[in-house]
């Protein structure tokens, strides 16, 4: 395909590609139980011609300074990621994607989470757009490589990752291997805006020590849920104070809180009448570029030790730390992808997300040029309403057609 031609259209691959989508939904790939789907996206992409890899992972990933541990004692030996390869004619250099496989636990509300149901053009399922939407527009875009015969100039590689969703332990796994690209595209659903900032986000865990009693032994106990409170209002005054001084990121200064704070679990206690001996708090705190997740997680610590009320009666453990990841707008990588999408009849602008990926791994330990982009929105993700508007699949891969021979002829 001539660089500056436009892609063929995809639609008439939507019915096989929403099939392809609908069975990968119906695996309840949760982190650590994603192997049959893995195992389904070998097929499925081995038979469409591509050149798939098992990426196996072992026991010694939790030993990486940079593992997360929201879930405890995942077992990784018989688990792996796969790399997916589309050969290309020419002598530039590979492009890489990344996607991530698992999804969060369906809502108590969901019905049928598994089972996806296609309405009035929206493919609904847990996953259906966080990530799984995203993994069919790579199978959808592979397809066209395929039955449309068209050359790219070098390799296109995909990284189908595990357990983005508690930490982002897969991309990790990928980027200690290495990889050498001329640029990377996370695919996460934006809206298909694209994103060149996103946000940090450190994950904290809280044990706070009292000293159990009667409720009529006021003086005598000293409660633990108390001291949870205490925190929680020390971690607010912080988080504004932190928000107020981050002020001045065009891209985040539109949100009225783009590094949220959220507590998430608070356990303590098993009797009205009896205060606690020990609570648990766990929560996130999300932070824009101009700090770093090791000067947050210092501040916090700071912050908490000033509480009189908790000084040397608690515990602060991380479960994951994710630092900024920022690319400039003018970088060719966005350019060209946005001149992509308005050369296929949808302009977009570039913007700062405000949620935290695995951009961050390949931007940070590769040093790629490294943007988020994909089909659905982060407003539907994790709901009891996750769904993915099938047209933009195809918008989606039909825009890559477009996007992949220029920047890969741009950047030999």
């Amino acid at each position: 395909m001539n660089p500056t031609s436009s892609p063929p259209s995809l639609a008439a691959w939507l019915p096989e590609t929403v099939r392809f989508l609908s069975e990968l939904i119906a695996f309840p790939s949760t982190p650590g139980q994603e192997q049959e789907a893995f195992r389904f996206l070998e097929t499925a992409f081995r038979r469409i011609g591509a050149e798939v890899e098992r990426i196996p992972l072992t026991n010694a990933l939790r030993d990486d300074p940079d593992y997360s541990t929201p879930i405890p004692d995942l077992s990784y030996d018989g688990r792996y990621n796969l790399r997916i390869r589309w050969l290309g004619t020419g002598q530039a250099r590979p492009f890489l994607m990344n996607t991530h496989v698992d999804v969060v636990p369906p809502s108590e509300d969901m019905d049928a989470p598994w089972n996806a149901c296609e309405h009035e053009g929206r493919l609904y399922g847990r996953g259906a757009c966080d990530a799984k939407g995203q993994v069919a527009v790579i199978y959808l875009l592979f397809l066209a490589l395929a039955r449309s015969r068209i050359p790219l100039p070098g390799d296109l590689v995909a990284h189908l990752v595990v357990e983005e969703e508690n930490g982002g332990n897969g991309s990790l796994a990928m980027v200690r291997r290495g990889e050498t690209a001329s640029g990377c595209l996370v695919l996460e659903p934006t809206e298909q805006r694209v994103m060149t900032a996103i946000r940090g986000a450190i994950w904290f865990r809280l044990l706070f020590q009292g000293k159990a009693g009667h409720s009529g032994q006021a003086g005598q106990t000293r409660s633990a849920l108390l001291m949870a409170r205490d925190a929680m209002a020390a971690l607010e005054t912080y988080h504004q104070n932190l928000l107020n001084r981050s002020r001045g990121f065009p891209l985040f200064d539109p949100y009225p809180n783009p590094m949220p704070l959220t507590f998430g679990r608070l356990e303590a206690g098993n009797w009205p009448a009896s205060a606690p001996s020990r609570a648990r708090l766990e929560g996130v705190l999300g932070f824009l570029p101009n700090t770093t997740r090791d000067h947050v997680c210092v501040e916090l610590k700071s912050v908490l030790e000033a509480v009189p009320s908790l000084a040397g009666r608690f515990s602060l453990s991380f479960l994951y730390r994710h630092n900024c990841s920022v690319l400039d707008p003018n970088h060719p990588l966005p350019v060209q992808l946005l001149d992509s999408s308005a050369a296929c009849g949808r302009p977009t602008h570039v913007a700062g997300m405000t949620a935290s990926c695995d951009a961050c791994y390949y931007r940070e330990s590769l040093d790629l040029p490294t943007v988020v982009w994909g089909p659905g929105s982060l407003a539907v993700a994790h709901s009891h309403d996750e769904h993915i508007p099938t047209h933009e699949i195809v918008q989606a891969a039909e825009t890559l057609l477009t996007f992949l021979p220029r920047y890969m002829e741009s950047c030999p």
